[in-house]
């Protein structure tokens, strides 16, 4: 099952000087563990901030996220309210525009998103940098299976979900198959724009 191409609002110029981290990769991969780890991390950095997505499913407690209804998402969407949306899994996703706000500002905006979304980020964005958190095979069919959570439609479907690859190539990629914690130190040396694979 291939994800719908994403939709993001493209931009007269580029906007910066702070950077945008795209946090992506597989259903499974603990993306929303270790941000929630590195968040904790960042919580006394003015300048790190973790973005929260629309999603037109069910919140869970694993995930920041905010529940629209589809009808609030297309409203809003038809408005230009979100810097970026997509759609993957038979659900909508969202971006917030005040992230640009936050950018401009000089500020560090880390998101999970879709790996759909990485090219029109690179052109609209001046400092957009991607990590990829991924795990071996086995492991992620395990999580998922482990999570069980309904919204997320069959497992074999999200396994088998394909990318194009050629226009999402990460700058950096965790492979997550240690302990949380140390992944998640990891990932906040990458936003600090420190040595991360120590």
């Amino acid at each position: 099952m291939n994800e719908v191409p994403a939709v993001a609002a493209q931009h007269a110029t580029t906007i910066g000087p702070g950077r945008l981290i795209l946090v992506v990769g597989p259903s499974g991969a603990g993306k929303d563990t270790l941000l929630g780890l590195a968040k904790a991390a960042c919580a006394d950095d003015r300048d790190v901030v973790f973005a929260r997505r629309l999603i037109t499913r069910q919140a869970s407690a694993s995930e920041d996220n905010e529940e629209v209804s589809a009808d609030t998402f297309q409203r809003a969407a038809t408005a230009g309210d979100y810097a970026m949306h997509w759609e993957a899994h038979g659900h909508r996703y969202a971006l917030s525009r005040a992230i640009d706000d936050e950018i401009r500002a000089g500020r560090t905006v880390i998101a999970n998103v879709s790996r759909t979304v990485i090219a029109a980020a690179r052109r609209n964005y001046a400092n957009a940098v991607v990590v990829s958190i991924t795990a071996p095979p086995e492991v992620l069919a395990a999580r998922l299976a482990a999570r069980a959570r309904s919204s997320d439609g069959l497992l074999a479907q999200r396994l088998a979900r394909t990318v194009d690859e050629s226009t999402s190539t990460p700058d950096f990629t965790i492979i997550n198959s240690g302990t949380a914690d140390y992944h998640a130190r990891q990932l906040v040396r990458i936003i600090k724009g420190e040595r991360w694979d120590e």
